[in-house]
């Protein structure tokens, strides 16, 4: 896609933003939403939660340290499109290997740049994130607004379904030397621990984690049933990351309900709302998410803020929470929930993202708590 191509966002509201098209053409809908990050952008092209989003990055120049093969989180892209202040086309870093423009032209996801992001953010704040229309074809703005005002919404949809894997594999591969870089490992017991990591789309640096603990580390679809499950003898299920709304996935609450008191659980952002659920909490949807690396939470048992990596628009309400479940973490911007713990059973759950892919390493003790409960 040539840079003097043009392209516009149309909001469902009537919103719309007119800029300059890169990447791949074309037409996308979908929620639109913002992340905070200074860096890191790769990370968030290549996780599959952000699938069904159109998302915009807040920092005003995107693509200025190229791509890598070493920094994809998933298989692939699925997101639907992507919004930036300012494309550079000429990244300046030893570990680049072609252009954020040339990246999204392959993996054929729609870009624009060259708009108000802070408008469009600020916008996305006061009114909420909304489903909108990206398109390099289609320049008219009453079209766009029309087709926007007539998309679905993450409301309701498994989008589960399209970011999975479709069979149960090995995972072998451990931490960089650049991920190792401000984590602490547990230290062995002896015995190789057998964890199965129950794939909603997760990004691969939790399963790299995972694995530098000196787990054997094997990842199934998230629609398997506790009896599949069960019957690779783990010692311990891990609930992972993904995408949209969780209240549809009943074959995964189910799942995990049956695994309670089994075996011991770990679950993190789309994991956390899963286990919640299969407790009997309620899940609501947030007026624009929480999408960055700078999100403060505090872990009411240390009395110590983390700095943290999130991305999810759905929360747990605490109204309903049952008597089960004690809060662990709480953001700190908006005292919604971001950790639970079961009384009974050995599960515990954070709504943040301890792997930092991109982001701070304040949360990985998390994963040695998880190691010590298999222990």
């Amino acid at each position: 896609m040539s840079l003097l191509a043009s392209a516009k966002l149309a909001l469902a509201d009537g919103t719309v933003y007119s800029g300059k098209a890169f990447g791949a053409t074309g037409e996308v809908y979908g929620e639109v939403c913002f992340n905070t990050s200074m860096t890191g952008y790769q990370e968030i092209l290549t996780d599959p939660s952000y699938c069904g989003q159109i998302v915009a990055m807040t920092y005003p120049l995107i693509g200025n340290y190229g791509v890598n093969t070493e920094d994809t989180e998933s298989r692939g892209l699925f997101l639907r499109g992507f919004v930036v202040r300012e494309l550079c086309q000429q990244p300046s870093n030893f570990r680049s290997n072609d252009t954020l423009d040339a990246y999204l032209r392959k993996n054929k996801v729609v870009g624009i740049e060259g708009i108000d992001t802070r408008s469009l953010v600020r916008h996305l704040r006061i009114r909420g994130a909304m489903t909108g229309v990206l398109s390099t074809i289609d320049l008219d703005d009453a079209s766009l607004i029309k087709k926007a005002q007539q998309s679905p919404t993450l409301v309701g949809q498994d989008l589960v379904q399209e970011v999975m894997p479709k069979a149960s594999f090995d995972w072998t591969e451990g931490l960089s030397e650049l991920g190792l870089s401000g984590t602490t490992l547990p230290s062995p017991t002896g015995k190789q621990l057998h964890v199965v990591a129950i794939d909603y789309g997760m990004k691969w640096n939790i399963l790299r984690h995972l694995k530098a603990m000196g787990c054997r580390v094997t990842v199934v679809p998230g629609t398997s049933t506790a009896e599949q499950i069960l019957a690779l003898n783990p010692d311990g299920v891990f609930l992972s990351n993904g995408p949209g709304d969780p209240r549809p996935l009943t074959y995964a609450i189910d799942t995990i309900r049956n695994l309670l008191g089994k075996v011991p659980v770990f679950g993190i952002c789309l994991g956390h709302q899963l286990l919640g659920l299969a407790c009997g909490a309620e899940i609501y949807k947030l007026k624009f998410g929480h999408r960055g690396a700078n999100q403060p939470v505090l872990n009411k048992e240390s009395g110590r803020v983390e700095i943290t990596s999130q991305n999810h628009g759905f929360a747990i309400s605490g109204e309903s929470l049952p008597k089960t479940l004690e809060v662990t973490h709480v953001n700190l911007n908006d005292q919604t929930i971001e950790g639970l713990r079961h009384k009974d059973f050995p599960a515990f759950c954070v709504q943040y993202h301890p792997e930092a892919s991109s982001g701070p390493h304040d949360s990985s003790y998390l994963f040695q708590a998880f190691y010590q409960l298999m222990s």
